[in-house]
């Protein structure tokens, strides 16, 4: 029998049990011709209704993402924006002492301000690895930012109001509409345990890189939890409730942003009652430049830099490969700006010889658990893709 070859054993294997195959990247770099966001250059729109774009590598190399280059997921359809000074936020729920309802200007003068770099990532972000395929967003690498975000923290406007002993978990329940426009269906309505919304930096935010916040991002007023999935950062924030149990709002339920509690294979079904709310994120790292699809001098200093970061925790150590992961070499790693933001990093690299070239981006966080260089855990939604960051270079 004719022995296979290394393309036809991954295909015929890839068929049977949907073993991840890591394929070649090449792509000339050229831009990214998408037609508008308006404010929002160069992101790719994965959906319009509701509306969900994410952001080349190479545009998320600020140290603070800029407004304009931060990625946008919805579930639903943004409420008619109400002036700021006409909207009020109310806080109750049956394990809340002393219910409340503060307009913004309230939330502004009664508790002291605060100003955060908190990392977001939706809990998808990298589903379009997986195989076989999950239903959802094909997000790549682009659904993920990290700017900086002025509010006053969830802990002092739930102490202000009290926390009963029975306190277990405070959910949001935001001003969006469900796209099918049944008033009477809830777009979506998530949260955390009482811990994570206690944390120092757990804001309800009013300003996004000092400015009130867009619409797009939840004006006039949303939750930021950083480190966990993007969904418990509610927008259009209308509601907080104190529940005395695990919130069972919309897509709290089921498969939703939800994983398998043990490994299973790909395609597996899987129980409801066998799914584990997903909490703090993954490590992970990206590469911002060069971009991916560049050119390059055999012998010239390659300059390439990026992101890393790792949920509830620091990143301590981020390594590079230019020869598919044969060597790996430490970069430099800077300190994140504030706790729950991510951290730059950089490094320099000589390649001697021409030919194709791959740089590989691993961080490892301070637990000692690195990236994966296969896409890993396979599960139903496609969620908590931390695979290994790679991109193709040409050297001459």
């Amino acid at each position: 029998m004719a022995q296979l070859s290394r393309r036809q054993w991954l295909c015929r294997a890839g068929g049977a049990l949907a073993v991840p195959a890591l394929a070649p990247l090449w792509t000339p770099a050229r831009a990214q011709a998408v037609a508008g966001i308006p404010g929002k250059p160069g992101l790719v729109v994965l959906n319009d209704r509701p509306l969900n774009a994410e952001t080349p590598a190479h545009l998320l190399d600020d140290a603070t993402t800029p407004t304009s280059r931060l990625f946008v997921r919805n579930n639903g359809i943004p409420p008619e924006m109400t002036a700021a000074a006409d909207w009020t936020l109310e806080v109750g729920g049956e394990s809340c002492v002393n219910p409340q309802r503060f307009s913004v200007q309230e939330l502004r003068t009664t508790f002291p301000q605060v100003s955060l770099d908190l990392q977001l990532e939706c809990g998808g972000n990298g589903r379009s690895e997986f195989r076989p395929r999950a239903r959802g967003n094909q997000w790549t690498t682009g659904a993920v930012g990290c700017p900086n975000w002025t509010g006053v923290r969830l802990r002092d406007v739930l102490q202000y109001c009290g926390l009963k002993d029975d306190a277990v978990y405070v959910a949001y329940e935001s001003a969006d509409t469900h796209v099918s426009g049944d008033a009477a269906k809830q777009v979506i309505s998530r949260g955390v345990p009482v811990h994570k919304a206690l944390e120092a930096e757990s804001l309800i935010a009013f300003e996004l890189n000092g400015e009130p916040i867009p619409e797009l991002h939840g004006a006039p007023l949303r939750m930021v939890c950083g480190g966990w999935p993007g969904s418990v950062s509610g927008k259009w924030l209308r509601r907080l409730l104190v529940r005395n149990q695990v919130h069972d709002g919309a897509k709290m339920l089921g498969s939703s942003y939800r994983v398998p509690c043990r490994s299973v294979a790909p395609g597996a079904a899987v129980a409801d009652e066998d799914m584990c709310i997903i909490e703090s994120m993954p490590v992970k790292s990206l590469i911002t430049a060069p971009q991916s699809g560049s050119q390059a001098r055999a012998g010239e200093i390659l300059k390439v830099r990026g992101q890393a970061w790792a949920g509830d925790l620091q990143v301590t150590r981020l390594q590079i490969s230019h020869d598919f992961g044969a060597t790996w070499r430490d970069a430099e790693l800077a300190r994140p700006r504030n706790r729950l933001a991510w951290q730059q990093w950089q490094t320099e690299l000589r390649i001697e010889q021409p030919g194709y070239y791959e740089i590989w981006a691993r961080a490892t966080d301070e637990l000692g658990r690195s990236q994966p260089m296969l896409v890993p855990g396979w599960n139903p939604k496609g969620y908590l893709n931390n695979a290994a960051h790679r991109i193709a270079v040409a050297v001459s």
